[in-house]
């Protein structure tokens, strides 16, 4: 098992910038693919950006490409997302998640964290 724990969420303004982080614990021995996922009121769960275990892949939804930014340091068995050039429709609930199975942009993970929420001003 591995439990997932988001922190780094909050509220600032248009154009402002966020960086959440995602501590594991537990059976962190496996190599797991990371990703974070968001989820705004009345809408379903999406993928945002997923990072593989080495940190060589990485992988984006094309809403955030170019302004989202996923890391990870193993030695520390965390995931970050730092977020920039934030907008009013990225406020959402972001999850973390882990695989074993390898980098998706599927609901197909296996470990969740409970969500850190983001608002974004206009």
């Amino acid at each position: 098992q591995v439990q997932l724990v988001e922190s780094g969420g909050g509220l600032v303004q248009a154009g402002g910038s966020l960086r959440l982080s995602c501590v594991a614990s537990g059976r962190t021995s496996s190599r797991y693919a990371m990703a974070w996922f968001r989820q705004a009121p009345g809408k379903e769960r999406e993928f945002v950006a997923a990072i593989s275990w080495s940190g060589v892949t990485t992988r984006y939804a094309d809403s955030v490409k170019g302004r989202f930014t996923i890391s990870r340091d193993n030695a520390k068995n965390t995931v970050y997302l730092q977020m920039n050039s934030l907008k009013p429709e990225d406020t959402a609930v972001y999850y973390c998640a882990a695989d074993e199975a390898g980098i998706s942009s599927g609901l197909t993970y296996d470990y969740w964290g409970q969500g850190t929420q983001v608002t974004v001003s206009s």
